[in-house]
């Protein structure tokens, strides 16, 4: 098994686990129960961790992780003149959705 990575939180870290799961890498979450543990071990011990079970998945493991960690922002303005940011693929001001 190899690490992944350290999460920020459980629900991140199965997130991660389970997206990198879809594309056919065998990935588990690790310490996922340490987070009460807080103050009597070192906070950085006791985050969740991603780990995976086959080494020779790793580049393409990693590759997803990075896709995941740093989705492209769009922004664009509505044909009602709002301005939308961030993720969003509607305009909060009327709905209609985001041009391609």
């Amino acid at each position: 098994m190899l690490k992944l990575t350290q999460a920020p939180n459980l629900a991140i870290a199965t997130l991660w686990a389970d997206a990198v799961g879809v594309e056919g890498i065998v990935a588990s979450v690790q310490r996922q129960y340490l987070g009460g543990m807080m103050g009597e071990l070192p906070p950085d011990q006791c985050l969740p961790e991603v780990w995976i079970t086959h080494r020779e998945q790793e580049a393409r493991a990693r590759t997803l992780l990075h896709d995941l960690q740093h989705v492209p922002q769009h922004r664009w303005i509505c044909v009602c003149g709002e301005l939308v940011e961030g993720g969003y693929e509607q305009c909060w001001q009327c709905g209609v959705l985001r041009p391609d």
